[in-house]
């Protein structure tokens, strides 16, 4: 355990956070804007805080659970204790020091937050995204803090000469009881750093009905207070002396390259200093960056200002007749012949054919772009064979590794500085922007400061796959759906590592394809071939989104067809609590967790459908242009159901008064958390729903900013949104929560809308469809 004395300063921002006990709700509440939150469970139940197995040690480098490298406590009693993973509003980088401080007994009054720099080596996998960083740092967390208690304990019945059985972390001190004496954190502290750090197999965890901080809600964001009075800092406020500003004109279609450029014009430019070439990778090639024609100044404006006045040649490439409006028909046509099977059972095609009816429902999602609220952006400062980053990455690690073998350099010799990150949605876990600023550092000899604009955000980002969801149901004479079949076709992400994949990855046909939980008995689904024409990449909730939008569409679809209720008729597709068996999928992708820890369990999302039935007065009568729609899914190992109210207008203006959401994580840690990634769901569901939609002509997006692609605003958001948290069962592991509450949003947008207007809405986004 290391003493910290003199407390230094990252460069570019604070090195230490004060924690302050800043309340959301009140601020929110101000507003008039918060919505309900009900915790069916203020404590956990103590199996849900065991040890259990998740696929945590399978990702790249694993876990490190050692207190030396996460905790530090100083003379005066402050603990610090290390984030390893990015904050961009999930509350990460307070949930996992609280897990840690929990366990050591800290005051978290006294405890200060610092943010890791990228070094996977010495704290484990650091890449934030796919809704696992609490699911895979829940236990290691917890035997980071109980080993420094531990340390602690040891250190105070060695100074009193005691047995380490007789004495007590408690709030900040050593007890111990027999004699009354007490000694604080900060007075132990050089003593605990010689002690051993004791083996995790020997280790006692808190019983959780000891809890202070976990599962309480009762404590907000360390950054919340800056955040909300503007002095936080982003990666654009980084500043170094002698820093260049730079921003690049990029190929406006993916795999173009320049054939030649005129700076004469930009040179021009007060403030401009000079133009130059930057290098690009031939498309395909994962994160590295796309090449162009860089303006360097003494300020971005200037630096835009220069690039607005370059004249450049491009040669677009293989992709530059990529029409989007053609490329759906495409996409289309290919949903309706038969493709790649990747699940398989029972007999569809006889099934089909015997059915009593046949409802058919082919549903459509363009491209998205992630428009977080902070666009791209990094400083560098390349010297000789060293490189230091500062830049709002959500992977850390993967930016150090990345920039090194960019740069042809040691790895160890890169240091990578994470800032807080204006939003990230996936985005800024491809570090291409990171990558160009350590190019131009190094060419330039000075640090260097690449900022993208909002148009180089949405024109050249790795972009959401456009889908076509074709769905076959049929049904007997009892209106029972006795066959199922699902054609997914999409570009796939693999398309950005590597030439010529045409076909879906395991981990896309795993989110809401193979995986599909109901209970048919002849279900087949299938990939047919889909070539990609620009970068594709993760995006908030990933695959997910489209295959909720049309299996919990087409639930919709069969509950019309049968003149039943939503809900009911979700229900009977569902089917009997079990776990499911998909012995037919090859390679079934679960999240990257072992399925014996992690199933899918019916009882599970059933659950969900009825707490937010019943919650969320499914059923009520609502006034004339309201109606109610219903929808769940099952996403990075969390069960989600949304129920949402519409009122339309006579002029097909579309309001959500009212949200209803149930979710089901498993054990959690912080839900104040939980409730705010379910209100920014909603928002985020309903802006795509609406509005989200990027189209391409020539090769190039047609869009630039949010003009034309228009993110929700304040007068268009659900008026209430009410979160409903399942208490985790027994033995209950920890599952996803900032990804799994945007896929249930639209189709149950859709079939309210559906319920208000009779008019059934198959692709998205909604835009004027439903203007009289």
């Amino acid at each position: 355990m290391n003493v910290l004395t003199n407390p230094k300063k990252l460069r570019g921002f604070e090195r230490y956070v004060k924690v302050d006990n800043v309340s959301r709700r009140s601020i929110l509440k101000g507003l008039g804007l918060a919505g309900g939150f009900v915790l069916a469970a203020p404590v956990m139940s103590r199996p849900g805080f065991a040890a259990y197995k998740t696929g945590a040690g399978e990702m790249p480098h694993g876990t490190v659970v050692d207190p030396r490298v996460f905790v530090s406590i100083a003379p005066d009693g402050i603990v610090t204790i290390v984030a390893h993973r990015a904050e961009m509003g999930t509350g990460v980088r307070t949930s996992l020091p609280m897990i840690v401080a929990e366990e050591m007994e800290a005051d978290w009054s006294r405890v200060r937050i610092q943010q890791a720099p990228g070094d996977e080596a010495k704290f484990g996998n650091q890449d934030t995204d796919g809704s696992r960083s609490t699911r895979h740092y829940l236990m290691p967390m917890r035997q980071i803090g109980a080993s420094a208690r531990t340390m602690l304990e040891t250190a105070a019945a060695k100074r009193w000469g005691v047995a380490a059985t007789e004495v007590k972390a408690v709030n900040h001190e050593v007890v111990h009881s027999a004699s009354g004496r007490r000694i604080g954190f900060g007075e132990l502290a050089a003593d605990a750093a010689k002690q051993s750090v004791p083996s995790v197999e020997g280790l006692k965890l808190k019983d959780p009905k000891d809890f202070r901080y976990l599962g309480k809600g009762q404590i907000s964001m360390v950054d919340l207070r800056d955040i909300t009075v503007g002095t936080a800092r982003y990666g654009a406020d980084v500043r170094l002396p002698g820093m260049k500003y730079a921003v690049i004109a990029r190929p406006p279609v993916t795999g173009g390259k320049v054939v030649s450029f005129d700076g004469a014009e930009a040179m021009k430019v007060s403030g401009v200093e000079k133009v130059m070439e930057v290098k690009g990778w031939p498309w395909p090639s994962k994160f590295q960056p796309l090449g162009g024609v860089a303006v360097i100044a003494r300020n971005t404006g200037a630096a835009i200002k220069g690039r607005d006045a370059l004249k450049i040649v491009w040669d677009d490439g293989a992709n530059g007749k990529y029409d989007s409006a053609s490329y759906r028909t495409q996409l289309e046509e290919a949903a309706r012949k038969p493709g790649l099977v990747v699940r398989k059972e029972g007999d569809v095609e006889a099934a089909l054919k015997g059915a009593d009816k046949v409802i058919v429902g082919e549903y459509y999602l363009p491209h998205l772009a992630h428009v977080a609220m902070e666009p791209p952006v990094a400083v560098a400062d390349v010297k000789g064979d060293k490189a230091e980053i500062w830049g709002p990455v959500q992977s850390a690690g993967g930016t150090r590794e990345d920039v090194a073998k960019t740069l042809g350099i040691p790895q160890e010799n890169v240091t990578v500085n994470v800032t807080l990150l204006g939003g990230g949605f996936g985005r800024k876990s491809k570090c291409d922007f990171a990558i160009e600023a350590a190019l131009l550092s190094k060419e330039l000899g000075a640090p260097v400061k690449v900022q993208w604009t909002r148009e180089d955000d949405v024109r050249n980002g790795f972009l959401h796959t456009v889908s076509v969801e074709r769905i076959e149901a049929g049904l007997d004479k009892s209106g029972k759906v006795t066959a199922w079949r699902h054609r997914s076709v999409a570009p796939s992400i693999a398309s950005t590592f590597a030439a010529g994949a045409v076909h879906q990855a395991p981990f896309e046909l795993g989110m809401g394809l193979v995986d599909m939980p109901f209970e048919i008995a002849n279900v087949q689904c299938e990939n047919p071939e889909a070539a990609a024409h620009t970068r594709i990449g993760w995006f908030r909730a990933v695959s997910n989104l489209p295959r909720a939008f049309a299996v919990q569409s087409m639930v919709g679809e069969i509950a019309h067809a049968t003149g039943r209720d939503q809900k009911t008729t979700l229900l009977e597709l569902i089917g009997s609590p079990r776990i499911v068996k998909l012995d037919s999928v090859k390679d079934l992708w679960n999240y990257g967790e072992p399925y014996d820890s992690y199933p899918i369990d019916t009882a599970r999302l059933r659950k969900v459908v009825e707490l937010v039935a019943d919650k969320g007065g499914w059923g009520r009568t609502v006034s004339k242009g309201h109606g109610l729609g219903i929808a769940a899914h099952r996403s990075f190992v969390s069960y989600i159901a949304t129920i949402v109210e519409v009122a339309i207008d006579d002029k097909g203006k579309l309001t959500v008064p009212r949200v209803d959401t149930a979710i089901d994580c498993g054990t959690y840690v912080n839900p104040e958390r939980i409730q705010s990634q379910i209100e920014g769901a909603a928002i985020m569901g309903m802006s795509l729903a609406k509005h989200g939609a990027i189209t391409f002509k020539d090769g190039k997006v047609q869009q630039g900013n949010f003009d034309d692609f228009p993110v929700l605003r304040l007068d268009e958001s659900p008026g209430v949104t009410n979160v409903y948290i399942v208490p985790p069962g027994p033995d209950t592991p920890p599952s996803g929560v900032g990804e799994p509450g945007v896929p249930p949003f639209a189709p149950a947008l859709i079939n309210a809308i559906f319920a208000a207007t009779g008019k059934r809405i198959r692709a998205l986004p909604i835009g004027k469809q439903l203007e009289a």
